[in-house]
């Protein structure tokens, strides 16, 4: 049996880039195991964790917050990856090649997201109940 979270391609993605973190960070310092190592892990997986929890939520309201969470979660990785390279834990090149799949599983949360508001109606600027 499969969860519907797995069916969705922006967590299937999600799960690639716990993988990449993995790998990259297996090659930070020792010293780093409690500071950027673990932040970037916990963030990545935070990533996967909150789309698995808003494709469960029992509203549009819930599952919109778990994927803004998620969402954030791609800005803090990123915001990690910076000054892990800046510190010349990762290469330039690394730090671009993760950049660029952040920056599509943004845009596919967004699109998700998105898919989670209900239509205002126009004449009294409330959400019209489906």
């Amino acid at each position: 049996m499969r969860y519907s979270f797995e069916n969705l391609e922006v967590w299937q993605m999600s799960r690639e880039l716990v993988n990449d973190i993995y790998k990259s960070t297996s090659t930070f310092l020792r010293d780093e195991k409690f500071g950027l190592t673990s932040q970037l892990r916990r963030a990545s997986v935070s990533v996967s964790s909150n789309i698995a929890e808003g494709s469960t939520g029992w509203s549009k309201k819930d599952q919109s917050g778990f994927y803004e969470i998620a969402y954030c979660n791609l800005t803090e990785v990123l915001n990690q990856l910076i000054p892990s390279t800046d510190l010349d834990f990762l290469q330039e090149t690394q730090l671009t090649k993760l950049r660029t799949k952040i920056d599509q599983k943004r845009r596919m949360l967004n699109s998700l997201n998105k898919s989670t508001h209900q239509p205002i109606n126009p004449s009294t600027h409330k959400p019209i109940n489906q």
